[in-house]
This record gives structure tokens, C-alpha cells and sequence, in this order.
């Protein structure tokens, strides 16, 4: 019987990315984006994809409920605004801090029960060096630290049962997203890498996938940082 995977925002981006990797190690896929008439893995077999938006934060559960046991969790969807601090309206605070924290901490919740009854299970956030470091997006900033906690919380909370909480925090990578960056700041931030240049979304796929599968059991509230030196620690 084939393990099931949850990815979040998994039609585009390091999402999609992550998608292609576990299909190929022989997952079926739960798919949840906003948007996905024109994802390329719908007609799939193994992929069931679904139209749900994330903020509606009391529908997670319910969905969830109706959905098989998950095997993997993947907490990857997110946004970035990059609004000024002092000009952020409260219903883009409120979008943000939804989507990139409360969507997952009730996914979490939600999908952690039949993984604590089934005998355990792999979680996977996708946060950001904007959680350690902070970021002219504040609210992003902010989101992305509460997510690194969030993890470091669960994993304490849920290891007792098997079930590992882990997450990958990296740098600005070859996304969409990256286009809500300056120029003058791209250049400074790939300045500060060893390698000269931003991460590729399957850089970060690899190791997202690396935590849901063959990561020991041993290596549970841990963040990867994932930034070729540009925040070494």
C-alpha cells in the first residue's frame, strides 16, 4: 500500500518540486493550492488534487477528516506581500499571519491525530532565513519565526509518538516569490553567498523530501538551514 503525502501549495514552485520527488519514491499525492486548473500532475493517478484556500482556517480539520490517514505532511504554502511596515493594512497582517502559520498549525493538529494513532509519521514546514534574521516584510518575518517555533513545539509534543517535526529555512530561492525582491537587494544577498547565486526550488525539494523519508528518526525539531553560508551558524 502506497504511503500518502499532504503538500500544500504543491502545484507550483518548490511545492511542485517536492510533488515530483515523492511521486518518484512512490507516494500517492494529496494536493492543496488555491488554484489548480493548470497543475501539471492532476490527471496523475497517484495525485489527488484539490481546490481549498488555506485561510479559511476553521475548514482544515473538516477537510482533513474526510481525507485517508497521511503518512507526510508537507507544510509548504506561503506568501510574501513585502509591504512596508508602515503602510501594512490589517487585512494583509491578517492574511499573512493566517497563511503562513495558523494554516499550519492546524494542519499540524489536524493531521497529527491518526499519525499519533497509526504509530507515527513525518512533518515538514517550509519556513525561511527571514524567521532568524528578520525581513523588510515584517509580518513575513514574524510568520516564518512563528513557524520555526511551531516546529521546535510539535516536535516536543509529538515525539513521544513517533511522529518527527522538522523543517527546512532557506535563503531567497529561483521562485515566483523572488520577483517581490529589489534588485539592489538581490544583488546584495547573493554577494553573501559562497556559491554566488540563489537556491534552486529543487535544492530545497531535495531536502524537504530527505526529512519525510529517509532522514533518521534520531533528527526531529531540527531547522536546515538551507543558505550556502550567507547565515552560517
Amino acid at each position: 500500500m502506497k504511503k500518502l503525502a499532504l503538500v500544500t501549495g504543491g502545484n507550483k514552485g518548490i511545492g511542485l518540486a517536492v510533488s515530483r520527488l515523492l511521486l518518484d519514491k512512490g507516494f500517492g499525492l494529496i494536493i492543496l493550492a488555491r488554484n489548480v486548473d493548470e497543475f501539471e500532475l492532476a490527471d496523475h493517478p497517484d495525485v489527488k488534487a484539490i481546490a481549498f484556500d488555506l485561510s479559511q482556517i476553521d475548514a482544515i480539520a473538516p477537510l482533513i477528516d474526510s481525507l485517508p490517514p497521511i503518512d507526510v505532511l508537507v507544510n509548504n504554502a506561503g506568501i510574501m506581500l513585502s509591504l512596508p511596515y508602515d503602510d501594512y493594512p490589517q487585512a494583509s497582517i491578517e492574511q499573512t499571519l493566517q497563511l503562513n502559520i495558523a494554516a499550519p498549525v492546524a494542519l499540524i493538529t489536524a493531521v497529527s491525530a491518526a499519525m499519533r494513532q497509526r504509530g507515527g509519521g513525518r512533518i515538514i514546514n517550509n519556513t525561511s532565513i527571514a524567521g532568524h534574521i528578520g525581513h523588510p516584510d515584517i509580518w513575513y518575518g514574524v510568520s516564518k519565526a512563528g513557524l520555526i517555533n511551531a516546529t521546535k513545539s510539535f516536535a516536543k509534543l509529538l515525539g513521544g509518538d513517533n511522529v518527527l517535526v522538522n523543517a527546512v529555512a532557506a535563503g531567497p530561492v529561483n521562485t515566483d516569490m523572488l520577483a517581490s525582491i529589489d534588485d539592489s537587494r538581490k544583488a546584495a544577498i547573493k554577494q553573501n553567498t559562497i556559491a554566488g547565486r540563489f537556491a534552486e526550488a529543487e535544492e530545497v525539494a531535495e531536502t524537504i523530501v530527505w526529512l519525510a523519508t529517509d532522514a533518521p528518526s534520531y533528527l526531529n525539531g531540527t531547522i536546515i538551514d538551507l543558505n550556502n553560508g550567507s547565515f552560517p551558524r
